[in-house]
């Protein structure tokens, strides 16, 4: 049986940006939750899609033909092969649907990408 989980409040908690943590998992499908702030990387996801949704704040997605700007409660989905760019001017929380086989920066490696094991470590209470 699944435990019960705030997202908001486990997101509140973490003190890493751009280090999501998995706090629930669906089907073949995790539910990761982050702090960011700043840049994260031009990247894309070539045979998933994403699914951002803002907790708290405000967040950017840079798309080479658009801009998003999501608002706390804003859901948006990033097609699978579409470039992104995440950017918080200021802290933002967030949590993502995204599928298991998703690469957190797909195959951009930057010093803020994380490995799925780094997003599976246990979240401190």
């Amino acid at each position: 049986m699944s435990d019960v989980v705030s997202p908001r409040k486990i997101a509140a908690g973490l003190d890493e940006h751009w280090s999501p943590r998995v706090v629930a998992e669906l089907d073949d499908s995790f539910v990761k939750v982050a702090k960011v702030q700043g840049t994260l990387a031009w990247h894309s996801h070539e045979h998933e899609d994403e699914l951002f949704y803002i907790l708290k704040g405000s967040l950017t997605i840079e798309m080479e033909d658009r801009t998003v700007v999501l608002h706390e409660g804003d859901a948006f989905v990033v097609p699978k092969g579409v470039r992104h760019n995440p950017v918080a001017d200021e802290e933002c929380h967030i949590m993502l649907i995204e599928r298991k086989s998703t690469l957190h920066t797909g195959n951009e490696i930057t010093g803020k990408t994380r490995s799925l094991a780094e997003q599976l470590r246990p979240i401190e209470s």
